[in-house]
C-alpha cells in the first residue's frame, strides 16, 4: 500500500491497482514522471477520525473551507467530524448540505457522526433512524455526560437496533471536574486543577461493560493512559467489537509541555506522564491501537491567551500531523506499511467508509526528510495554537493527487 521510491521505481506501480484507476490519465502521468532522486514516501489519501473544523457555529476559529483545505493540502481527504457544533448535528436533513459545501468550499469528504442523545444532554436518546438515513457514519455523545448508566445502557440498545456504531470519548466529569491538565506534579507545581487518569478509565471501564451487554459495536477515540490501554487489551482478548485511537500529539507530548503555564499545550483530555506516552507506544506498536487521529482543533490568536485556565483547549495540528508520523517511522515505533494501516486503512474501516474511500483513490507523496519550520506562514490551517510553533520538524506532504 505503500513504497519508498527511489531512482529504481515505477512509483505510479506502488499503489493498489484501484487506487491506480481512480487516477484520471494526466495525473498518473504526472505520478510516473516524478523526480524520484531523494527518498519519498507514497501514500493512499489519509482518513481522520476526529477533528473539529469549528464549522458550523465557531466560524471566528475556522470553516469548511480554511480547514477544509489545510486538511486536503496535508494529505486528509476524509474527514470525520464530532457532534457537538453549534447546532448540534441531530437533525437527518440538514447533513447532506453540510457535506456538500465540504466538498466544494474545503474539497474534503466530510464524514458525520450524529448526536447520540437528543441536544447531547445525555436524557433519552436522539433520532437516530433520521440521523441514519441523513447518511451519519456512527453516533456520539462526544465529551458530554450522560444522566445514570441506565440511559447509557437504554440508550446503546436503541442504537444497536439501528446497526449504528458509537464513538465514545471516555471521561467522568464527576472526576475530571474543572479540570485543565493531568493530575500529577506538573498540575501541582503550577496550581492548576488535575484531572485525574482514572476520569477515563472508569469511563471507558463503564462504556465497555455496556458493549459486551449489548453486542454494539464501538469506537474509543482519543484515549491518553496508561490504564485505559490495558482494558482495551482486555476488551479485545475477549473479542468484544471495538477499536479504538490516539491523538498524534499524545504519541510526542507529556505534561512536561505545560511548563511556564503553556496553554499551547492544553487540550482535553489533558497530556499525560511519561509513563502513559509510552505506554500509548507500546499499544500503537503491538497492534491495540488501531488507529492516529489529529483530533485538529484550531483557534484564533485571542483563545490562547488568557491564563492557562481560562483559555481555550485544543491544538491545530493538521499542519503538524505528516511530520509527528514521519517520526513514528523513524523513532521505529511503526514501519510505514503499519503507519499506512494507523492513519489510511483502519480509519476508513473504522469509519464503515473503505468501499467509498477506495472507489475515490488519490495518492499522497511525502518527503520524509524535508526540514520546515513551524510559523504562521508554514501553517494553513486558520488555527496557530501548536506547541510546536516555531520549532523545525522534518517530513511533510509535498503533493497530492485528489480527483
Amino acid at each position: 500500500m505503500s513504497h519508498t521510491i527511489n531512482t529504481d521505481a515505477t512509483i505510479l506501480n506502488q499503489l493498489p491497482q484501484n487506487f491506480q484507476n481512480a487516477l484520471p490519465n494526466v495525473v498518473a502521468d504526472k505520478i510516473a514522471n516524478l523526480e524520484a532522486g531523494n527518498e519519498m514516501w507514497l501514500l493512499p489519501p489519509l482518513v481522520d477520525l476526529c477533528a473539529r473544523l469549528r464549522e458550523p457555529g465557531q466560524q471566528q476559529h475556522g470553516t469548511l473551507e480554511s480547514e477544509g483545505r489545510a486538511a486536503r493540502a496535508n494529505g486528509f481527504l476524509h474527514v470525520v467530524i464530532p457532534p457537538d457544533t453549534n447546532p448540534i448535528l441531530e437533525n437527518g436533513s440538514l447533513l447532506k448540505g453540510l457535506r456538500e459545501r465540504a466538498l466544494e468550499d474545503g474539497g474534503i469528504y466530510l464524514h458525520i457522526l450524529g448526536a447520540l442523545t437528543a441536544g447531547l444532554e445525555g436524557e433519552r436518546p436522539s433520532n437516530i433512524a433520521g440521523l441514519k438515513k441523513g447518511g451519519c457514519i456512527a453516533v456520539s455523545n462526544a465529551r458530554r455526560p450522560f444522566q445514570n448508566d441506565l440511559v447509557l445502557l437504554r440508550t446503546l440498545e436503541y442504537a444497536a437496533t439501528f446497526g449504528m456504531k458509537v464513538f465514545f470519548y471516555p471521561d467522568e466529569p464527576s472526576l475530571s471536574g474543572d479540570g485543565v491538565a493531568h493530575e500529577g506534579y506538573i498540575a501541582s507545581y503550577h496550581g492548576l486543577q488535575g484531572i485525574p487518569w482514572i476520569a477515563e478509565t472508569v469511563a471507558l471501564s463503564t462504556q465497555l461493560l455496556m458493549v459486551e451487554e449489548t453486542g454494539i459495536a464501538a469506537h474509543f477515540s482519543q484515549l491518553s493512559c496508561k490504564s485505559s490501554i490495558e482494558l482495551m487489551r482486555w476488551a479485545k482478548s475477549k473479542k468484544l467489537p471495538v477499536t479504538c485511537d490516539v491523538a498524534m500529539h499524545q504519541l510526542y507530548l507529556t505534561d512536561d509541555n505545560l511548563e511556564g503555564f503553556n496553554s499551547m499545550a492544553y487540550v482535553l483530555p489533558p497530556l499525560r506522564s511519561n509513563t502513559d506516552q509510552k505506554a500509548l507506544l507500546r499499544g500503537l506498536r503491538d497492534g491495540t491501537i488501531d488507529a492516529i487521529c489529529s483530533h485538529h482543533e484550531p483557534l484564533n490568536s485571542t483563545a490562547k491567551k488568557a491564563p492557562f485556565a481560562e483559555s481555550t483547549p485544543g491544538i491545530s495540528n493538521f499542519d503538524t500531523f505528516m511530520a509527528l508520523a514521519c517520526q513514528l517511522v523513524k523513532d521505529e515505533v511503526l514501519t510505514l506499511e503499519q503507519l499506512v494501516d494507523k492513519i489510511c486503512l483502519n480509519p476508513a474501516k473504522i469509519a464503515g467508509i473503505s468501499e467509498q474511500y477506495q472507489n475515490i483513490g488519490g495518492a499522497v507523496v511525502v518527503d520524509p526528510n524535508l526540514e520546515w519550520q513551524v510559523t504562521s506562514e508554514s501553517m494553513l490551517s486558520n488555527g496557530k495554537n501548536t506547541p510546536f510553533f516555531n520549532q523545525t520538524l522534518k517530513g511533510r506532504v509535498v503533493e497530492t493527487f485528489f480527483g
